[in-house]
């Protein structure tokens, strides 16, 4: 009635195999987290330059593209935007 070792080397390998599977697919994860949470933020900034800039007829288009570039270059980025627009 006990544990047969090819039994057991069986589940510590599938519990291997499924630790490194999560820490393979996590790693990603968390740079496209990062990625989603900077293009907010840098909507967010777009939103504010568009509100503080209307007085000076400044206006960043807010979209995706725009929101990515603020989200990862950050004030460089909105820079950036103002002058190439």
């Amino acid at each position: 009635m006990g544990l047969d070792i090819g039994i057991f080397l069986t589940y510590v390998g599938a519990i291997l195999l499924i630790f490194i599977f999560g820490r393979i697919f996590v790693w990603p994860m968390k740079v496209v987290l990062k990625l989603a949470l900077n293009s907010l933020i840098g909507g967010a900034a777009i939103l504010l330059v568009n509100a503080l800039g209307a007085q000076w007829d400044i206006f960043i288009p807010l979209n995706i593209l725009n929101a990515l570039i603020v989200g990862v270059l950050g004030l460089p980025g909105a820079v950036l935007l103002l002058i190439l627009q």
